[in-house]
This record gives structure tokens, C-alpha cells and sequence, in this order.
């Protein structure tokens, strides 16, 4: 079919496809809504679709490859849809996916904001044919087919998975920030998205709406490198630096929690020098809304390897980092990225860094094998570490992560947690993340009750018998979702005490959650 007739047809339909990092999947779920404002449903990627979207992701070879192979298979499953083909493969290698499907739309990373103009141009104006006109958004009402994970090792040790990729209905990714001008020597995600820039914070305070309104009771804020969040403007200095902005991430979230209803708030991971003493006020100020969870992208425990890659801080700063953030907020869940076999990590380094690595006391670690990326200055440096070495010291730091996961959570018994219950476990359990991102585990009052997106107040008892890193608790109170679409508020007492519309000053968190690590 060609692009004229396909074009024409009415959008009924829409599958979405999405790779790599939480910025890909934040952008996807904005598609999402406004697809679903429109009248749209979201169907399973295997089904025929009117539309299909695919957001493709290059951080590694094989991530270049699952999205060609993503574009494929997207035709073969709605062989008369209009296919948009977005994200950091298209950006590095149109021809690619051109040849992969000669009648996919091409959308670059440079030019994203142009996706959404082609959604509305497909559709149409809202109310026409095939387009429905709704009054308010509608919450998903299935978790949006994600192929994410492309990224990461994906080993099981224990019985524990380094699990990075999720997607869930109870929460939704706001992106806030694109691009990045570090240019760590191992990432090509600069070159793939470009320098930094940045949403107005009207925008965003549109999106976090649109998301509180469609039911979502967390919202992610992502951006490749969000801490250079600058409100759409700024004087820049060398490689990202800023001179002034005209507002702050600190500023981004203090307005969010004033001028909307969020109930619960974190960041994606944000590079240790830019947790500074403002972003901790707000944070301290926020609470219990902002989440007691943050994400320091680490990389490696060696200094000189850290230099290697470019990265702006040593082990001291880090660990300096680290000691200022737990002192602002006692209890504070600290995750961290590291990556594995960069050339010129010999023996020494490595040891050096493994120790270094345990020695943090991390709630929670992803553990990546350096891969080299053509047009990367690590490409060209001597000392590339063998894979089979790349594997081994993979394994070994992922047991690492493996306890690190396991101890935060038995440390965890004896405590009370917020948990946003998400889905069912298989022997009827509920299970959800607690505020520090903790895995819990619960038993429903009934057999029957439908738990989904209900924050639960929580008694932590113990250990799951069935995996070290998930505690099990009893439910002490809950709060369920309320939805402007005409539906009341629903408790069972003792109810947990309504979010408030300014939180109160005395309280402190610091939040955070997991990006590309670059």
C-alpha cells in the first residue's frame, strides 16, 4: 500500500514498539496519551494496527539490530499501516531502516518534536472519522509492548534478575530533557540525540497533568542527562555547562508539586555533580511525594579509568556525593550504573574497582559489558579487554548486585512502607514498589480484590521465600485511585491520609530512577 492511501485511512488502532532506555519509553507514553485522547487503543504489537509506532535505540550493535528487526516484523504484523520509525538508530542510520521498510515514516531524534506533529496529521482534526473526540484522557488500560532491555545484561543469579526494564500502568514517564554534550568516551548518545536541551515547564506541567488525569499515581521525570535541565534556555558553557537557565530542575519540581495533583514523584538517574544543595531542599521540602530513591550513574571504581571515560568526578567526589545525599535524608535507597571491561581496565583496575563498589553499601546495582560504538574515542584507545574477560568480571559484579539488592531489602523487615501495588503474582499475591523502590509483596484482603494501582500502607515482615531482593508485608491501610471520569474515590479503613496540595516542610527525600547509562 502506498503512503497516500495509507495516510487516508481512518487511525482505529496503534501498536507501539519500544527499545532501550527510559527516555525512549517516557516519549512512547506520551504517544500513548494522546493517541488515547483521541480515541485510539493501544493493541498488542502482534495484532494488525492502523498505526504503528517503533523507537528504536543504538546503544549497543545488538540494539541497532533488534530495532531493524523491530521495523520488520511491525510490517509483517500490519503490513497496511502507516509505520513511524523514531529514535537513536534512525538518527546514526536512516538508510537502514529505509531498507528494512521503504514505506516507513523516518522520524530522527534531532527532529522528535515532528512525531507528534505526524500523529495529529495522521489522525486528523480530533472529532473527524477514525479520530474520536473524548472529553477527559483514559488511562491505559494495558501496560504499553515494550522490547526495552536491549541495554543491559539480563543475567539471573539466585534467583535474583539484574532487571532494569519495566513498564507499568500505575506509573508514567514525563521526559523533560533531551540530548547530551559530555561525550563520555564510550557513548554515542550525544552524536544519536544531539546537544542538550530542554521542555518549557509549561509542557511539562501539561504532560504530569494529562498523566495525574489519565490515573497515573507516579510519574518518572526522564532525560538523558536531566540534570541540565534549564527551562528551555540557556547561556551554555563548555560541554554542557551552563552560565544561567531560566529554571532549574530544583525549580521544575517545585512547580510540579505546587501546580499539580501528583501523588508521587522521582527522577530519572542523574549524574552525581548535579545533586546539588538546591535539588535537596526541594526534595527535603516534598516529601512525602518525592521519593526516597536516587540514581547515581557510577560506571566504574577506578580512578583512572574513570578518566579514561571521561567522566567528570573521582571516587572521592563520588563517595562525597553519596555521604552528603544520606546525611540530607536517612534511609535514602542509592542505585548505581557500572560498566565492565572498558579498554585499559587491566586486573589491578578491576579489583580496584569491585572493591571500591562494595564498599558503597548500594541499595541497587545494573551492571552493563562495555561495548564499542564506531565514532566513540574509546574506539580507538589501546588495551580493549577480551570478551570472555568482559563476562567473567560481568558475573562477578553482578553477584555483587545480587547481594547489594538482597540486603536492601532484608534490611528493609521490621519497617512500614508506601507501596504502589502494580500487578499479581501468579499465587495471587499483589506486589509494587515501596517509596525507596523497594520490591514488596502482599496478600489481598480477598481473593478477588483487584489491587492495581492502589498505594498501600505496609508492614514489613519478611524475606520473600521465593526471591532474596522482595519483601513480604501486611496490609495496614490503602488508598485506591480516584479518576475524574466519573468514579469516587474508594478506602478501607483506616484510609491513608490524602496527598496534600503543598506538602509539608519538615520531611526528607530525595528521589531518583534508571536511565541509559551514559
Amino acid at each position: 500500500m502506498d503512503a497516500e492511501t495509507q495516510t487516508s485511512r481512518p487511525i482505529r488502532t496503534a501498536a507501539i514498539a519500544n527499545l532501550g532506555c527510559k527516555v525512549n519509553q517516557s516519549e512512547m507514553e506520551g504517544a500513548a496519551r494522546r493517541l488515547r485522547e483521541r480515541g485510539v487503543s493501544i493493541v498488542d504489537g502482534d495484532r494488525p494496527a492502523d498505526l504503528v509506532l517503533v523507537n528504536t535505540c543504538t546503544v549497543t550493535a545488538e540494539a541497532d539490530a533488534k530495532s531493524r528487526h523491530a521495523v520488520r516484523r511491525a510490517r509483517r504484523a500490519s503490513p497496511d499501516a502507516a509505520v513511524i520509525v523514531t529514535g537513536c538508530s534512525v538518527e546514526l542510520d536512516p538508510g537502514a531502516f529505509a531498507d528494512a521498510d521503504p514505506a516507513a515514516r523516518l522520524i530522527g531524534n534531532r527532529t522528535k518534536d515532528a512525531l507528534l506533529a505526524e500523529l495529529e496529521r495522521l489522525l486528523g482534526p480530533a472529532g473527524t472519522d477514525g479520530a474520536s473526540e473524548t472529553a477527559h484522557p483514559s488511562r491505559l488500560d494495558r501496560a504499553l509492548p515494550t522490547l526495552s532491555g536491549v541495554e543491559m545484561e539480563r543475567v539471573s543469579i539466585d534467583g535474583i534478575t539484574d532487571e532494569r526494564a519495566s513498564v507499568e500502568r500505575t506509573r508514567a514517564f514525563v521526559k523533560v530533557q533531551d540530548g547530551c554534550s559530555f561525550f563520555c568516551t564510550y557513548c554515542i548518545i550525544p552524536t544519536a540525540r544531539g546537544p542538550e536541551r530542554s521542555l518549557a515547564p509549561a509542557a511539562v506541567i501539561d504532560d504530569v497533568r494529562r498523566a495525574v488525569a489519565a490515573g497515573h499515581r507516579e510519574i518518572v521525570l526522564t532525560g538523558i542527562n536531566i540534570g541540565t535541565y534549564d527551562g528551555g534556555w540557556s547561556e551554555r558553557g563548555a560541554r554542557g555547562a551552563h552560565r544561567r537557565s531560566a529554571l532549574t530542575l530544583a525549580g521544575l519540581v517545585r512547580r510540579l508539586l505546587d501546580e499539580t495533583g501528583v501523588e508521587r514523584i522521582r527522577l530519572s538517574s542523574i549524574e552525581p555533580q548535579h545533586v546539588d544543595d538546591e535539588l535537596l531542599r526541594v526534595w527535603t521540602d516534598g516529601a512525602p511525594r518525592t521519593m526516597p530513591h536516587l540514581h547515581l550513574p557510577l560506571q566504574s571504581g577506578d580512578d583512572g579509568v574513570l578518566r579514561r571515560m571521561g567522566r567528570r568526578y573521582t571516587t572521592a567526589g563520588y563517595v562525597e556525593v553519596v555521604e552528603r545525599v544520606r546525611r540530607a535524608i536517612p534511609g535514602v535507597a542509592i542505585h548505581a550504573d557500572a560498566i565492565v571491561g572498558f579498554p585499559t581496565e587491566d586486573d589491578g583496575a578491576w579489583r580496584r574497582s569491585l572493591e571500591y563498589i562494595r564498599s558503597l553499601g548500594l541499595a541497587g546495582l545494573h551492571v552493563f559489558r562495555y561495548s564499542a560504538r564506531p565514532g566513540t574515542a574509546a574506539t580507538r584507545m589501546s588495551g580493549q579487554v577480551a570478551e570472555p574477560v568482559k563476562r567473567q568480571r560481568a558475573a562477578e559484579l553482578l553477584a555483587v548486585a545480587v547481594d547489594a539488592r538482597a540486603g536492601w531489602a532484608a534490611g528493609r523487615v521490621g519497617t512500614r512502607a508506601d507501596v504502589l501495588l502494580e500487578s499479581r503474582l501468579d499465587d495471587g499475591r499483589w506486589t509494587g514498589h515501596g517509596a525507596d523502590h523497594t520490591l514488596v509483596a502482599v496478600a489481598p484482603g480477598r481473593p478477588d480484590d483487584d489491587l492495581e494501582n492502589v498505594v498501600a500502607r505496609v508492614a514489613i515482615e519478611a524475606v520473600d521465600s521465593v526471591r532474596r531482593d522482595r519483601v513480604v508485608g501486611r496490609i495496614l491501610s490503602i488508598s485506591r485511585p480516584s479518576f475524574r471520569l466519573g468514579t469516587r474515590p474508594r478506602t478501607t479503613a483506616p484510609a491513608a491520609t490524602p496527598v496534600p496540595t503543598r506538602p509539608p516542610a519538615s520531611s526528607s527525600i530525595i528521589a531518583g530512577a534508571v536511565r541509559h547509562a551514559s
